[in-house]
């Protein structure tokens, strides 16, 4: 008996654990053309490699659904075809398996804190950034075949900043924590407690908070480090706010800095262009008076774990290492990982909030790279133009980043004017706290 045939979706595969998308390059069948199983349908580039897409049954092609040169996410189909082999009734879309990282739903994000009676507020924010400026072509000096334009086009760099030899985290992380203390327009003994975001500490113990506690002359108030790396700052303003919220403090300085810049390979063009040091700084308090956080959501993503990295501890690196003590990033898995944390993590803020994209003044995301900030824009629906980016001029200066871009932007703010701060970072850690100026 001759079987009536049906129509289904086709979906690309994918070539890797952790891809999420792939540019259809070029269709190799037409709508209403037969085709035979093991025929190419397509030619697929994605992050691993360029292969060609096969059709897994004979059968007609009723509609394409995507063009030639678009890139399209593995979960969608890009193509509808009719065919009359029953095996395919209970076909499985390579894509139904094929990323791991799967929509924010399925991320392990912890509950957002509900909007609390009482309010946070942040009273002012402050930056550092050492004087020396470490341009592209300063770096590709010593990689041959490298050139300025290409680092800037493959990042958005065109140039960052360096600590002096003599610097350590705990002096840039003292003069940005001076200038959010003055322009909050408060007493430093207001402070009773100390949070510092770093991956690069000054050494394993005391803490570098600590340390700069001793440097700001604040005695018996709580002070200590977490590290969430890019996410770090953020991390820091979520538990600030829960300890004004729970009553354990009334004013907090939260504090994130990175100095980078001497945990570079150079033989690593992964890393290499990318980080510059800096120190970002705010102080949150209780009250009406100030910028309202609205809400926090954290969440961390071990299936991350492997794309950003470094054995060693500290900043600097010691004579006679046994490990490698280098940063070392997986590119083009990174990068598919952080765009797609990103967006998600923006239309779950939004979410939350009950805020409307259109109603937003600025998103200012952890600065990473500049195409990983426009795919993660483009994943969440919204112009790339409304993310605030600077790191054609600073870098990535991790957990520093967005604080950094706070001081940059906030002499153009409104009272009432809303942002969105988000990062993702090592680990893979992701976070995202909504503001209101």
């Amino acid at each position: 008996m001759h079987q009536a045939p049906f129509r289904l979706p086709l979906f690309l595969p994918a070539q890797g654990a952790t891809e999420t998308e792939a540019t259809l390059l070029e269709w190799k069948v037409a709508e209403g053309q037969r085709f035979v199983k093991g025929q190419v349908l397509a030619e697929v580039d994605s992050a691993k490699s360029v292969y060609d897409f096969e059709a897994p049954c004979d059968g007609v092609v009723v509609r394409l659904l995507c063009s030639a040169g678009e890139t399209v996410s593995l979960s969608k189909p890009v193509m509808e075809i009719e065919t009359s082999d029953l095996a395919m009734r209970d076909w499985i879309p390579p894509s139904a398996v094929a990323s791991p990282l799967a929509a924010v739903a399925a991320l392990p994000v912890a509950a957002a804190i509900a909007e609390p009676s009482k309010a946070v507020v942040m009273l002012g924010v402050g930056s550092y950034l050492p004087a020396r400026v470490v341009t592209n072509a300063e770096l590709v000096a010593t990689c041959p075949g490298i050139s300025p334009e290409y680092v800037y086009r493959v990042t958005g760099i065109q140039q960052r900043r360096w600590a002096a030899e003599d610097e350590k985290p705990s002096d840039m992380a003292l003069r940005a924590a001076e200038d959010a203390i003055r322009k909050a327009g408060i007493p430093t003994t207001d402070i009773d407690a100390i949070i510092l975001s770093t991956t690069t500490p000054d050494q394993a113990m005391p803490s570098t908070a600590c340390i700069l506690q001793e440097r700001l002359n604040l005695h018996s108030v709580p002070a200590f480090d977490l590290n969430a790396a890019c996410s770090g700052w953020l991390y820091g303003v979520s538990v600030a706010r829960g300890m004004i919220l729970s009553g354990m403090a009334s004013c907090v300085l939260t504090v994130g800095v990175d100095l980078q810049s001497r945990l570079l390979d150079k033989n690593d063009q992964s890393a290499y262009f990318i980080f510059g040091d800096g120190a970002g700084a705010a102080i949150f308090a209780a009250g009406s008076v100030g910028h309202r956080v609205h809400q926090a959501i954290l969440g961390a993503d071990t299936r991350g774990l492997h794309m950003a990295r470094r054995e060693e501890p500290g900043y600097y690196i010691p004579n006679g290492h046994p490990i490698d003590p280098w940063i070392r990033l997986d590119g083009p898995a990174l990068f598919r990982a952080a765009a797609e944390h990103f967006g998600d993590l923006i239309r779950e803020a939004l979410k939350r909030t009950g805020w409307e994209a259109r109603q937003v003044r600025w998103i200012i995301p952890h600065q990473a790279n500049s195409r990983i900030i426009r795919a993660a824009a483009k994943r969440a629906g919204i112009a790339a133009e409304r993310f605030y980016m600077n790191l054609e001029r600073v870098g990535n200066t991790s957990s520093a980043s967005i604080p950094l871009a706070l001081c940059e932007v906030e002499e153009s703010l409104n009272p009432g004017d809303k942002l969105l701060l988000c990062s993702v970072g090592a680990g893979m850690t992701t976070a995202a706290v909504a503001l209101e100026w």
